[in-house]
């Protein structure tokens, strides 16, 4: 198992290393009205060449809205930049210091940057999609449906599709009714506040109506079955009202696992989701 696990270690770092010249990257970059505030800053990786226009991906992390950060995320950029896609990774304030909206002000800021900015990178405004995985992907979502968000920031949705990645909290008023009174449950009260009502308005399924972009679904085999039951229900709504949808399910795949794979760069999802960015 050592050998095994080390010839994968250094077949990685051989394919970051032997490609890192055609990938150009900027750190730490402030959005919205944030001055050196590294919760508000993003990354982007771009193809060295940006005379042609390219599609766009702005990755919002997961951390049960209490943890993440863009710099884990080094590996996405870079996969998705060497793939021909001008990558975006955000860090976006946590709990116990913000609550979910305005965590989705953040992400929406950053979108309104990437909008405002991403053509100098060679990112094509017209192509631009947000992917998350678990609490990430709640946001992804929550900007997406809630007009609210983009509203508050001056911007008409760009978004021209959404990617999720297992995400987590599509409903939470469902899951924190029926969820048991653990740790991690008084953890995401901190970012939902103790009022159902509340539950309700920080729920992406709660503003299907709004949703008429392409969404691509992805969920593990073996994750939380909350993930698996709200993902399939979106999937369902969004193919009633004729919104086009894909959801894959894949297989022998627990929650983080299903993030982590994306470390290299050969992975499945990788073409599902450059083709899903194409024909959109």
């Amino acid at each position: 198992m050592i050998k095994i696990s080390l010839l994968m270690v250094f077949a990685f770092l051989g394919q970051i290393f032997t490609s890192s010249a055609n990938v150009k990257v900027e750190k730490d970059i402030n959005y919205g009205s944030s001055t050196n505030d590294p919760n508000r800053q993003l990354n982007v990786y771009y193809p060295a060449d940006v005379a042609t226009t390219k599609e766009v991906l702005i990755f919002i992390h997961g951390g049960s809205w209490s943890s993440g950060k863009k710099e884990t995320y080094w590996w996405l950029g870079r996969n998705f930049a060497r793939k021909g896609v001008v990558t975006v990774i955000v860090n976006y304030r946590l709990a116990p210091n913000a609550e979910f909206h305005q965590m989705g002000l953040d992400c929406a800021e950053a979108v309104k940057w990437v909008y405002a900015n991403i053509g100098r990178y060679g990112g094509d405004l017209r192509k631009i999609f947000v992917m998350g995985h678990s609490a990430g992907g709640h946001l992804a979502e929550l900007i997406n449906a809630d007009p609210q968000y983009f509203n508050s920031v001056g911007l008409k949705n760009p978004i021209k599709g959404v990617i999720l990645n297992d995400a987590f909290g599509l409903d939470m008023h469902e899951y924190l009714n029926i969820a048991e009174k653990d740790d991690s449950y008084r953890d995401f009260l901190r970012t939902f506040s103790t009022h159902p009502e509340t539950w309700t308005l920080g729920s992406p399924l709660h503003y299907i109506e709004n949703i008429r972009n392409p969404q691509l679904i992805f969920y593990g085999a073996r994750t939380y079955p909350a993930i698996q039951i709200q993902s399939k229900r979106l999937d369902s709504l969004l193919l009633a009202k004729q919104v086009k949808t894909e959801l894959h399910v894949i297989k022998h795949k627990k929650h983080v696992g299903m993030i982590s794979q994306m470390i290299f760069g050969a992975n499945q999802l990788y073409q599902i989701i450059l083709n899903f960015m194409k024909v959109n």
